[in-house]
């Protein structure tokens, strides 16, 4: 299937509310649309995680930030050009998401996407996507999508076909949390 079709695909099945199985630009990850609370709930039974564990939310484009974040703390522009590695930012005010993915205190963890095939897939959903790993709750990340668990793979809606031979390293994006006066904590290195 050619990268095109993959994504005219997975973008009809996030419109109906599905669950997917999809190379992210980390690691493979389960997603769905994050504004939909019934997929959020799906990808937290499948995964077996409490809700209260909250998931990364995905988007195309910085500009895209303030449709999602209250107020976006102007340091977050400079952290973002700056980082040449995946970066996922845990932003204060949190809006336009489902309210199951939001956190009890407000937040949102939110990671600007640059590989084809998420970026593409975000612009034409015309929303945010979620992303967590693909592993039940407490197990490790898989390095490979040969590696996914059986359970993973059979309990989403659909398995995104490209990209499945590409080797991924275990890496996750680094975590950060950032304060509305600028201030940041590091989550995750």
């Amino acid at each position: 299937m050619t990268l095109e079709a993959e994504i005219e695909k997975s973008v009809r099945f996030l419109k109906e509310g599905k669950i997917l199985l999809y190379p992210t630009d980390t690691v493979w990850g389960i997603g769905c649309d994050a504004t939909n609370s019934i997929a959020i709930t799906k990808i937290y039974k499948l995964k077996g995680r409490s809700e209260s564990k909250g998931m990364i939310v995905l988007i195309d484009d910085q500009k895209r930030l303030s449709e999602y974040v209250k107020e976006v703390p102007p340091i977050a522009q400079d952290i973002i050009e700056n980082s040449k590695l995946p970066l996922t930012i845990i932003y204060p005010g949190a809006k336009n998401l489902a309210k199951n993915i939001i956190a009890a205190d407000g937040t949102i963890a939110i990671r600007i996407v640059k590989d084809e095939y998420c970026s593409e897939l975000i612009k034409r959903l015309g929303k945010p996507i979620i992303s967590t790993s693909a592993n039940f709750s407490d197990m490790p990340t898989a390095s490979s999508f040969d590696i996914i668990d059986k359970g993973i793979r059979s309990g989403v809606d659909y398995v995104v076909k490209v990209f499945q031979d590409k080797v991924k390293s275990v890496k996750t994006s680094t975590i950060i949390k950032l304060e509305k006066d600028g201030s940041f904590t590091v989550i995750r290195k």
